[in-house]
């Protein structure tokens, strides 16, 4: 059975996005799943400066975990219409040990945000970027309006919840194909 690596691009306690690629991993149906949380993984800010130094510790131990998964699930936060400043930085070092940070293997990436466009800004800088960064196969998904339509651990609204079915079924068919 294939194996899913699900987290979020933020390193907030409370984070929609965790709560979201959880849901996601839990609605796989042909995979098991773990979830991770970047929290566990700090470290500095990176810089030319800092690499020449050498890499940080949790920077090599979050590269070399990814290399343990078929595919990935990551729900993107969205700060000021980018990446998450903690999300960018554990990018930025692993892009550094590894270039083809998704290892050519498919991601089901998604976002989304209290408001009505469900974090597309980010989602749409992801698309744009990891396609260079060794996604395999990158299906996508926006959720709007977190806190009106996921409540209790899951997506209530049944339109969004069926597109999010079908993405999870494309993104497995990618990586058990």
């Amino acid at each position: 059975m294939k194996k899913i690596l699900a987290f979020a691009g933020s390193t907030s306690s409370t984070s929609i996005n965790k709560k979201l690629a959880t849901f996601a991993a839990e609605n796989l149906e042909k995979s098991k799943f773990d979830v991770i949380d970047l929290r566990d993984f700090p470290m500095g800010m990176y810089s030319s400066d800092q690499e020449q130094i050498g890499f940080p510790e949790n920077a090599k131990k979050f590269t070399a975990l990814l290399d343990n998964y078929d595919g990935f699930i990551l729900s993107l936060a969205e700060h000021n219409g980018s990446y998450s400043a903690a999300f960018k930085n554990i990018y930025d070092w692993s892009s550094r040990i590894q270039n083809k940070v998704f290892r050519d293997k498919p991601i089901l990436l998604m976002a989304t945000s209290p408001g009505p466009r469900g974090g597309l800004s980010v989602l749409e800088a992801g698309i744009q970027r990891f396609s260079f960064m060794g996604a395999k196969e990158l299906i996508s998904f926006s959720l709007p309006s977190f806190n009106d339509n996921f409540k209790e651990g899951k997506i209530t609204n049944e339109t969004l919840f069926s597109s999010l079915k079908e993405k999870i079924t494309e993104f497995e068919n990618a990586v058990n194909y």
